[in-house]
């Protein structure tokens, strides 16, 4: 069942960022597909982020737009808030 992602106000400016730096843009559109598609995709290595919850104490989940490299890149994101909708928090270097 695909998803439908939606962005926070955060996230979005993040992505407007990254319009700079059109090679990183096109990893993290990849990445916003697998997750569209298939939260638990390999490539995504999605996992609970385990340091923190949402402010109604929903799971948040990182998932990995680049592995290997220096301050590789995070999308943070979570389930809700319907059943069909993935919530894009954050996209950014790993924390």
């Amino acid at each position: 069942m695909p998803y439908k992602l939606v962005f926070t106000s955060e996230a979005k400016e993040q992505l407007e960022a990254l319009k700079i730096d059109e090679k990183k843009l096109k990893r993290v559109q990849k990445c916003h597909g697998f997750i569209e598609t298939n939260p638990k995709h390999p490539s995504l290595s999605s996992h609970k982020y385990s340091v923190l919850k949402t402010e109604d104490q929903r799971d948040l989940w990182e998932s990995y737009v680049e592995n290997r490299t220096p301050a590789a890149w995070r999308v943070f994101w979570f389930y809700g808030p319907q059943s069909d909708v993935i919530t894009i928090v954050a996209i950014t270097p790993h924390p």
